[in-house]
């Protein structure tokens, strides 16, 4: 395999990494669900469950999301890729935090192991186990912030931005 065509891969795995965060975040099931392959495990063992294959990760994913939490926050940091072919593996770094519809808060860094396979559909997660290496739950002091407009379309700007560039006190001159 060529250096370009490895480069060519790892860019594909890391795309795949912030959809999977995307998709949760956005609460897109079926889109979260297509990122696995049909035989894919994604355990949390933190939290005691497991799913195996496409259909219950897509249940498991809303049941998690929809039943659990008020709302859920994740960041996902780059780790680690290793090619072998078709297959590969990883780590991807997490920060997760979030409110509980129980009133409880939570705020963890975990770590992501994952196994990768090439399809006809481009690279899908085999495996993802999340390992929670720092959980705390004392009380969140922020919250989201109460928006009275749907949030805008994917590659358009918010009200604010443009509000903020054409205030009378913004300094949009270039500095000497």
């Amino acid at each position: 395999m060529s250096d370009l065509h490895a480069a060519a891969d790892r860019v594909e795995i890391e795309a795949l990494r912030g959809e999977f965060t995307d998709a949760g975040m956005m609460r897109d099931y079926d889109r979260f669900a297509a990122l696995f392959t049909d035989d894919a495990v994604w355990r949390v063992p933190a939290v005691g469950v497991e799913f195996a294959g496409r259909a219950e990760i897509r249940a498991g994913i809303e049941r998690l999301l929809g039943e659990l939490w008020n709302y859920l926050l994740q960041a996902t940091h780059p780790g680690i890729v290793r090619l072998d072919g078709d297959t590969a593996t990883g780590r991807a770094y997490v920060l997760s935090f979030g409110g509980l519809r129980d009133g409880a808060s939570h705020l963890n860094y975990s770590v992501y192991h994952d196994r990768y396979r090439r399809t006809p559909d481009g690279w899908r997660f085999a495996e993802r186990v999340d390992e929670v290496k720092y959980l705390d739950t004392a009380p969140l002091t922020g919250a989201p912030p109460d928006h009275s407009g749907d949030v805008p379309p994917a590659g358009t700007e918010p009200a604010s931005a443009s509000r903020m560039r054409s205030s009378p006190n913004s300094n949009s001159s270039p500095k000497s």
